[in-house]
């Protein structure tokens, strides 16, 4: 996941409770990762992305990460602004477990934090306080910390949106080796998006992949001699949520195409296309924006 634009600071084995300053700030883009794990005791723990350390008057919270353990076991997201909690954002989906360890990554998109746990996607959260505010992380509760690792992941795609739907051409025909990567936000209500490609020399779809938000199934499929093959359907964890910013990329190698959605290897698919080097156009259908299209 790490390219050589990419510069890294870790913290190790921090105590707890933790407050440190964040160097340089946070910018979109940006992504926070903490591993650790949850004490067989915890009743809570959070993680604050804070406006300074100050104790008295308490600084503000830009973002108050909180998961609960009681009963069921939920995550309290909330902002506090003068002392002031504002409304509590709640989510029901508990990936954190007593006695296990974790993996949080935090993505710092210009308009909210973007929140994966193990590999999961989890929830969104808008920003109530401009991210230049934002100066000092603190992390509190029964909780233990291996590492914090603050990425910094070059620069987000600009607004330069491509029309959607887009056909593109790919940089070069494809073959073995070669990655198409695909930069994007599913739209807040979506329904379904589609990704086709496609040989400009027929209406043949050497791959077509269309998540479907409503039922959360991530169909597969060609188009081949004017009709449309088996679908496959199986994944996992279905990758895309509403709102959410994802990178994807299509890998192709001799036999198969291999798919991975913000890091995480989620599909394969066997060519049922063959003459690759036809393929050469990228098409972008449905409920999402498409911020970039690269391949190499």
């Amino acid at each position: 996941m790490m390219s050589s634009n990419e510069t890294q600071k870790t913290v190790n084995n921090p105590i707890i409770p933790y407050v440190g300053t964040i160097l340089g700030g946070l910018v979109p883009g940006e992504l926070v990762v903490i591993h650790g794990s949850v004490p067989d005791d915890a009743d809570r723990f959070q993680v604050d992305f804070q406006c300074g350390s100050s104790i008295k008057p308490r600084a503000d919270v830009a973002f108050h990460f909180n998961p609960r353990f009681k009963r069921s076991g939920c995550i309290v997201c909330n902002t506090l602004e003068k002392e002031k909690w504002g409304w509590e954002e709640i989510t029901y989906q508990m990936p954190f477990q007593k006695g296990k360890s974790f993996e949080i990554v935090i993505m710092v998109l210009k308009d909210k934090f973007q929140v994966t746990v193990n590999e999961k996607h989890l929830l969104l959260y808008n920003h109530r306080i401009s991210l230049e505010r934002i100066d000092t992380l603190g992390i509190y509760g029964k909780v233990r910390i291996k590492s914090i690792d603050f990425i910094s992941n070059g620069k987000m795609p600009d607004d330069s949106h491509f029309g959607v739907p887009y056909v593109g051409r790919l940089d070069s025909a494809l073959r073995p080796g070669h990655t198409v990567a695909i930069k994007g936000e599913v739209n807040k209500n979506a329904n379904s998006f589609a990704i086709n490609l496609k040989s400009s020399d027929s209406k043949d779809i050497a791959l077509h992949l269309n998540p479907r938000l409503k039922t959360k199934i991530f169909v597969r499929n060609s188009y081949l001699h004017d009709s449309w093959g088996e679908e496959e359907k199986e994944v996992p964890n279905f990758p895309f949520s509403p709102g959410m910013y994802f990178e994807l990329i299509i890998f192709c190698d001799a036999q198969q195409f291999k798919v991975a959605i913000n890091g995480v290897h989620t599909l394969e698919y066997k060519h049922r296309f063959k003459q690759l080097e036809k393929i050469n156009l990228l098409e972008v259908t449905g409920d999402v924006q498409l911020l970039e299209v690269r391949s190499w």
